[in-house]
């Protein structure tokens, strides 16, 4: 089987996601000036204009916001069916996180998913499930 393609770790905007990831923690940054949500994760607070932030542990669960099931394979890494799915995290209303699901799992907006950990290649990587799935067992 190919070698999944692996992000950019160290990156000096998404590098303290990795770190967490790696810890087993699931992480979003917030700005120190004014607390707001820096998602997509990024240096500059576009509501205060701090350049100052932090990384903040939330909960591993959120609900189906959307899916898509890809049928058609673009990489072969990646077996299709496949279905890519947009997190809505418990903790951080208006937060989102895409995932990975094998299959055309029975998916219904609002469903609960929890998050858990796996390892590929080296490279720790956030993987979502339906939470009335049980984890995987780690590789």
């Amino acid at each position: 089987m190919t070698r999944r393609p692996l992000p950019v770790t160290d990156d000096l905007d998404t590098g303290g996601f990795f770190e967490a990831v790696a810890r087993g923690e699931l992480v979003v940054r917030r700005c120190d000036g004014c607390d707001a949500v820096l998602h997509m994760p990024r240096a500059y607070c576009a509501t205060c204009g701090s350049w100052e932030g932090r990384w903040q542990p939330v909960a591993a669960t959120g609900t189906v916001y959307s899916w898509t099931v890809v049928e058609h394979q673009v990489h072969p890494a990646f077996p299709v069916p496949y279905t890519v799915v947009l997190v809505k995290l418990d903790d951080v209303p208006g937060t989102r996180l895409v995932g990975h699901l094998p299959g055309r799992p029975a998916l219904r907006p609002g469903q609960a998913m929890a998050a858990d950990f796996e390892d590929v290649d080296g490279t720790v990587l956030p993987r979502w499930r339906t939470a009335d799935v049980s984890p995987a067992p780690a590789p």
